[in-house]
């Protein structure tokens, strides 16, 4: 299988990922910290801020963080400079000044006697990323993004909840930004025991538009989101989509855990293209209008725990093309992979 120029995230000669300093300690009853150095980030909205594991190497940020925890509320600020990884070895892998990821998190522990018992958690945050070479439509300019976020998620007895709602605002260029991301996931669990199998969906909003035909650019980004919660073949990422994924997890057998799905996604608008993981435009499909379907998406994954620290997870994906994909000259395709994990 030819599977093109190895990324430096799945191979590297020699790379430092996290290497940095803490300063730690308690106050009045608050836990205190700053780190500084090199380090993974990942307070906020899964879809929007993860380490990306499915990676051999994580996304790693350069720069500062500071933090104060109380019992029912927190705080995190945090002001980063993303990596340039090579491929040869640590002397190439630089800090990248032209991407600057930067902002306040906040946490509120919501009382456990609501809902009759739970353990939910409200978070609001204000984040901000400027790119100066941000690429949309035929156009590579400097851009900065603004975030304005809610994020509820948790546990209310036997339904586990994943909320978010957030603008976004700033300017490309010369041209304003103003985007809408709205993600909801919900499983119920049809039991009480850890292994119960559980019932659920996701339903997803992101806005598009502007990209092509000028005006306000309504393109909405997940920055540093997980790229496999949509496709485990990296079709398509939080920008002019619409998904709706109902799905299962059930235990057909003790240490074996299966989660099906099926996703159907279409377009917000049909004037703008669909968009991959890596946030490029697939070739040709804003050219497709009158219609919005991009593809119905069937996926299994499995994952063996052998034993605490060995497990294996395999993963299969089919993907059935719609016409804003067949129409600009792509087709239906197929993923199978797996891992052997050991943690240590």
């Amino acid at each position: 299988m030819e599977l093109g120029t190895r990324l430096p995230q799945l191979k590297n000669a020699l790379v430092v990922q996290q290497s940095f300093v803490d300063l730690t300690g308690d106050v009045g009853g608050a836990h205190l910290g700053v780190r500084y150095g090199r380090q993974t980030f990942a307070d906020g909205p899964n879809l929007m801020v993860v380490p990306r594991d499915n990676n051999t190497i994580f996304t790693v940020f350069n720069g500062a963080r500071v933090w104060a925890r109380g019992t029912k509320v927190r705080a995190d600020a945090f002001d980063f400079y993303t990596t340039r990884l090579g491929v040869n070895g640590t002397s190439d892998d630089l800090i990248d000044r032209g991407r600057r990821f930067s902002g306040v998190s906040a946490g509120i522990v919501v009382p456990r006697d609501w809902f009759g018992g739970s353990k939910l958690f409200f978070d609001p945050f204000v984040w901000r990323l400027r790119n100066d070479a941000a690429v949309w439509g035929t156009r590579t300019l400097r851009e900065k993004r603004m975030f304005y976020g809610l994020h509820l998620y948790g546990d209310a007895g036997p339904v586990n909840v994943d909320y978010t709602i957030q603008h976004q605002g700033g300017e490309f260029g010369n041209q304003d930004i103003s985007a809408w991301l709205i993600f909801a996931a919900q499983s119920y669990r049809l039991g009480k025991g850890r292994t119960a199998p559980r019932i659920g969906f996701h339903a997803d909003y992101a806005s598009g538009g502007g990209s092509y035909d000028g005006g306000t650019l309504r393109t909405s980004l997940a920055p540093f989101g997980n790229n496999i919660y949509y496709s485990y073949q990296l079709y398509a990422t939080p920008t002019n989509l619409i998904a709706l994924a109902p799905n299962v997890t059930f235990n057909p057998i003790p240490k074996l855990r299966t989660t099906l799905e099926y996703q159907a996604s279409w377009r917000a608008t049909d004037t703008d293209a669909v968009y991959r993981a890596n946030g490029s435009a697939f070739a040709g499909t804003q050219n497709v209008r009158g219609v919005r379907k991009i593809a119905d998406t069937l996926r299994a994954q499995v994952v063996w725990s052998f034993t605490p620290r060995v497990s294996f997870t395999g993963r299969y994906e089919h993907l059935i093309a719609g016409p804003s994909l067949t129409r600009a000259g792509f087709r239906s395709s197929d993923f199978l992979a797996g891992w052997l994990s050991f943690r240590f």
